[in-house]
């Protein structure tokens, strides 16, 4: 408890806190991590699944898989984490959240300041032409869906094998200078580059908080504050602190 009114406390007195998520944070909402024991690549090699020369040379394939995180997003809705988040960014203690999830459950949850570092699932990109489409306008029962102008279509996120987008990128960069207060919620902090933010923020006198089920190789490292526990119940009982 003492650690929650600590944490409650920087948050409620910070000048600029933002949030840094990870898939850790949708569980709860029925999407599942990537990584771990019941992680998606356990079930689909990243390297013929994910890999943008993957999704190039063998789409239908590809395809299969995207189909089926489909319906799982579709199905997907924000769960209390992403509602406290939203509330705290209507009250002003929150100014920014940089998302590595391309689950939209932010946006739903009604926060406006999202940074998609990832991207969001519930576009699509013409890998001809560069259109962007919602996801609402394709029909994804194709077997490989096409732009008018002939083009593959792939969900706006990046697979491995591409570039951060150069805005997502540039605005979390601005975020994390900016900011006195970090909270690292359900992230193994394993991916580049979004894995830095944590140690480019410590770097400048942020203060860490960190929500994790489990410690991570932040935990250790760089973190002020870790609260053990399910980003949902950790973040609730934050909120009713403020």
């Amino acid at each position: 408890m003492q650690k929650l009114k600590e944490a409650a406390r920087i948050i409620q007195f910070a000048d600029f806190a933002i949030a840094l998520t990870g898939a850790g944070i949708s569980v709860e909402s029925g999407i599942p991590a990537f990584r771990g024991a019941q992680g998606l690549w356990q079930k689909y090699d990243p390297f013929e699944y994910a890999h943008i020369e993957a999704f190039v040379h063998h789409p239908a394939k590809v395809w299969e898989m995207l189909r089926e995180l489909d319906l799982i997003m579709q199905k997907a809705r924000p769960n209390p984490a992403h509602l406290v988040l939203a509330a705290w960014e209507r009250e002003n203690y929150l100014k920014a959240i940089i998302t590595q999830n391309v689950d939209n459950l932010h946006q739903a949850a009604g926060s406006k300041n999202v940074i998609e570092f990832h991207g969001n699932a519930f576009r699509l990109r013409c890998l001809k032409c560069d259109r962007i489409y919602a996801r609402d306008e394709i029909d994804l029962t194709q077997s490989v869906p096409l732009c008018p102008c002939g083009g593959l279509l792939k969900p706006d996120v990046v697979f491995f094998g591409e570039n951060i987008p150069i805005e997502a990128l540039l605005e979390a960069k601005a975020a994390v200078n900016a900011c006195d207060v970090m909270l690292v919620v359900g992230t193994s902090a394993e991916v580049a580059p979004a894995n830095t933010f944590p140690w480019e923020a410590k770097k400048h006198g942020a203060k860490i908080i960190e929500i994790n089920i489990n410690p991570t190789v932040l935990t250790e490292e760089v973190t002020d504050i870790f609260l053990e526990g399910r980003a949902s119940e950790v973040l609730t009982q934050l909120a009713q602190l403020l």
